[in-house]
């Protein structure tokens, strides 16, 4: 067959795209996240992470060499030239990096989900044929943010404010994963979606 369809997820911080994606690769599909490809490409020896330490200083280098994201998220998230700056650099050899993991060996299902929290910022969406959103009450997202990460509640909000606002995710959205509830039934959204883009993409 030819390649898969790809299908974005996405949702803002906190929102629970990885729980939704493992229902996904649980159900067979092949999911590349976005934030996993991020650390990768900046990993100690690659191109992208000198550039970082030359621009912004060995100071947001970790002792063993790798990079120390927390105090690189904190000067990008108070300085929007900082983040353009970090951006431009990232944002294109990220894409390259999906797009090649995206093509799976010996795949027989006719969809890949690529999971990201900026698919429909960034030109990531281009990849995609459609876009899933995983939705949840802001309010929920920060809690669930500040208990995960350890971030106080004025970073968190920060990072929701320089994401894309929810009115405008959900309006994107050509489907829409309600993940505030029992897993249960979140698991029970996630396949009946499954089922529908089987038969969507076979199409």
């Amino acid at each position: 067959m030819g390649n898969p369809a790809v299908i974005g997820l996405t949702g803002g911080i906190g929102s629970g795209k990885s729980t939704v994606a493992k229902m996904f690769g649980a159900l067979g599909v092949h999911w590349v996240d976005a934030d996993i490809v991020a650390r990768e490409v900046v990993e100690p020896g690659t191109p992208a992470l000198d550039q970082i330490a030359k621009h912004f200083g060995d100071e947001i280098l970790q002792a063993d060499g790798r990079l120390d994201r927390a105090a690189l998220r904190t000067i990008v998230f108070r300085d929007p030239n900082e983040r353009e700056w970090l951006e431009a650099l990232l944002h294109p050899t990220i894409r390259d990096e999906l797009a090649r993991q995206l093509q799976p060996d010996d795949y027989e299902l006719p969809y890949v989900l690529l999971v990201s929290p900026l698919l429909l910022e960034t030109d990531q969406h281009t990849l995609a044929k459609q876009a899933i959103v995983v939705d949840v009450p802001e309010e929920t997202q920060i809690e669930r943010t500040m208990s995960r990460d350890s971030n106080d509640r004025d970073q968190v909000e920060r990072i929701i404010a320089a994401q894309m606002p929810r009115e405008h995710r959900l309006a994107r959205a050509d489907y829409i994963i309600h993940n505030d509830r029992p897993l249960a039934e979140v698991e029970q959204q996630v396949q009946e979606l499954h089922r529908q883009l089987l038969d969507s993409c076979r199409g």
